[in-house]
């Protein structure tokens, strides 16, 4: 009961993981512009090292393009991790730092609970999209879970998988000093993300 209660919570505050301020400019790509098929991306994090992840262009093309277009314009490029819950997931990609920005953009969100048919399970090393109440609502926040996290599916746009580096992933929430239970980390002590390079 315990557990369940927990899970409940954590799921709730998912919620407003990416409660962006200002409305944002919906951004449905060209089809023919989508980034199907298989990619892979390096996340470099400062005084931590680089992790690499395989995207999924054909479970989640928006988001997957999404993320692809974003990394290669350098919108990451000096970005933080300023949500950390050691044993559930961190989470970046807010230019304001504090969980209330994006990009400017958001896309739809490739889930079932949106109507979209979406096979990413939510098990440890997952990356997928943080979202406000709107499942419409994901723009550039991202989080990556570090535990199963599979009472998730359906609600979250999952995208890929880490390949390898999970140990440092592991290590950035171990040694996270959230202020809060929501996993809150301050200004200055938020992990940098030094680039996300897309490598093919």
């Amino acid at each position: 009961m315990k557990k369940t209660i927990c899970l409940l919570l954590l799921a709730g505050m998912l919620f407003s993981l990416c409660a962006c301020g200002t409305k944002a400019e919906s951004a449905e790509p060209d089809p023919t512009e989508l980034e199907q098929g298989i990619h892979h991306a390096e996340i470099t994090v400062k005084d931590y090292g680089t992790v690499k992840l395989e995207l999924d262009g054909d479970a989640a093309p928006l988001t997957v393009s999404n993320f692809c277009r974003l990394a290669r314009d350098g919108f990451y490029d000096g970005l933080t991790f300023h949500r950390i819950m050691d044993g559930f997931m961190i989470q970046g990609g807010d230019p304001t730092g504090n969980g209330t920005g994006g990009s400017g953009r958001t896309i739809k969100g490739e889930f079932s609970l949106n109507g979209v048919d979406n096979p990413i399970s939510h098990v440890k090393g997952v990356i997928s999209m943080a979202r406000a109440n709107d499942p419409n609502s994901a723009s550039s926040q991202f989080f990556i879970t570090v535990a199963d996290a599979t009472f998730l599916d359906g609600s979250y746009a999952a995208f890929g998988q880490v390949t390898e580096g999970m140990e440092i992933l592991e290590q950035i929430a171990k040694d996270a000093r959230p202020t809060d239970n929501n996993g809150t980390i301050p200004a200055d002590e938020q992990p940098v993300i030094e680039s996300i390079v897309i490598t093919d």
